[in-house]
């Protein structure tokens, strides 16, 4: 089974080939629903992360979004 390796907020995470930012998010216990979500500094909405196929080597970003005026 191919395995890839990429960065979440600075951690390793290791996940079978072809996996989605769903899947990452999933593994690594995070509340997804809380974290904005950028993948090589490219931001990835809450609803295309499923979709969003990961390669070896992605830096993935979850942070909380701020709003305001």
């Amino acid at each position: 089974m191919n395995e890839i390796t990429v960065t979440l907020n600075g951690q390793s995470h290791h996940l079978p080939a072809d996996s989605c930012l769903a899947e990452l998010l999933q593994k690594a216990g995070v509340d997804a629903q809380a974290l904005a979500t950028a993948v090589n500094g490219e931001f990835v909405p809450r609803t295309q992360r499923a979709e969003r196929r990961l390669q070896g080597g992605d830096v993935v970003l979850g942070f909380q979004a701020i709003v305001g005026g």
